[in-house]
């Protein structure tokens, strides 16, 4: 049976950016537990995880610089999901993609031969760093490898983002809504929350969760997979996954979880449950014809058929928890 929502949360306050009222939600929270008699996670004999990717301001919150349409409807289905299963879902995990302005994708890391940046949503090719089109600030002869690795890949191109989920700044932080409620989970099942900071190095993306889109430049390693994350999901019976942006950092997780899982034992795949109806893609850019590698809904739907194969369940919020 679904449990209720909490009085202290509006559906409506998803879209908004606001302090998490942590001391209403604990007092809640207390008198909640007491009533429904939730026991702590610890008890639970089928360990559930809900794994949330980059949920942030940035991506959430319309007006944010990278806000992916969608994305408050998807959080309003995940938070409504995540209140009515309280007592199943043993733990909660959030990545939170973490930059500063200086980076291989922002505008300032660039410029053209007259000194003006790329405009957000602008591709950089391998060709055009040789050709002197645009000018990397730095690191000239990495940029270039990166370029070239990227595309080698056939996932993307570099693609320019607007200044986005910068450290320290309020895009960076979960949505409030959200937060609220991982804190409330967090007192009801006496049970910590889980944040896993991504994005940090300054000379390559880093969509998926697990790892960045390249791993070496140079002769150097600038990212490697994130192996005790892998495994600490992995030591529950499910996870379930949702968050944004479907196209791109969902994606890239989800491809990284499979690849690694078919690695180790084609079989743990069961134990991923991928909440469709809690994530979009971001639109593909205006651009005619659309390169197949820019079109943005089309490879989220792609990820969606080829998780489905690799044996994992892509299921809706609406769906019935059974344990």
């Amino acid at each position: 049976m679904a449990l209720p929502i909490p009085s202290f949360y509006d559906p409506a306050q998803v879209a908004e950016v606001y302090i998490e009222r942590a001391t209403l939600v604990a007092e809640a929270a207390e008198a909640y537990q007491r009533q429904y008699q939730i026991k702590p996670a610890a008890e639970d004999t089928y360990r559930i995880v809900a794994f949330g990717i980059d949920c942030q301001v940035g991506f959430c919150t319309p007006g944010a610089s990278l806000f992916v349409p969608g994305a408050v409807e998807d959080m309003q289905r995940v938070l409504a999901w995540l209140y009515a299963h309280l007592d199943k879902i043993t733990s909660l995990c959030f990545s939170l993609d973490t930059h500063r302005v200086y980076q291989i994708f922002h505008p300032a890391w660039w410029r053209d031969p007259q000194g003006r940046h790329p405009q957000p949503f602008t591709p950089i090719t391998a060709e055009d760093v040789r050709s002197g089109k645009w000018i990397p600030m730095r690191d000239y002869e990495a940029c270039l490898e990166y370029c070239e690795k990227l595309e080698a890949s056939g996932k993307y191109v570099l693609t320019i983002w607007p200044y986005h989920v910068l450290l320290g700044g309020v895009s960076h932080t979960l949505v409030p809504a959200l937060m609220e409620a991982a804190i409330f989970h967090s007192l009801v099942r006496k049970q910590q929350t889980h944040f896993e900071i991504k994005g940090t190095h300054p000379l390559t993306e880093n969509y998926s969760v697990f790892s960045p889109e390249v791993q070496e430049l140079r002769g150097q390693r600038v990212g490697a997979f994130n192996e005790a994350l892998f495994r600490m999901l992995l030591e529950y019976d499910r996870i379930y996954v949702f968050g944004e942006a479907k196209s791109h950092c969902v994606r890239a997780t989800l491809y990284d979880l499979r690849d690694h899982i078919q690695a180790i034992d084609p079989a743990l795949a069961e134990r991923v449950w991928i909440l469709e109806d809690a994530m979009s893609p971001v639109p593909p850019p205006p651009l005619d014809p659309l390169p197949p590698e820019l079109d943005f809904p089309r490879l989220a739907e792609q990820t969606m058929a080829d998780m489905r194969q690799a044996g994992m369940h892509v299921v809706k919020t609406t769906d019935e928890v059974r344990i």
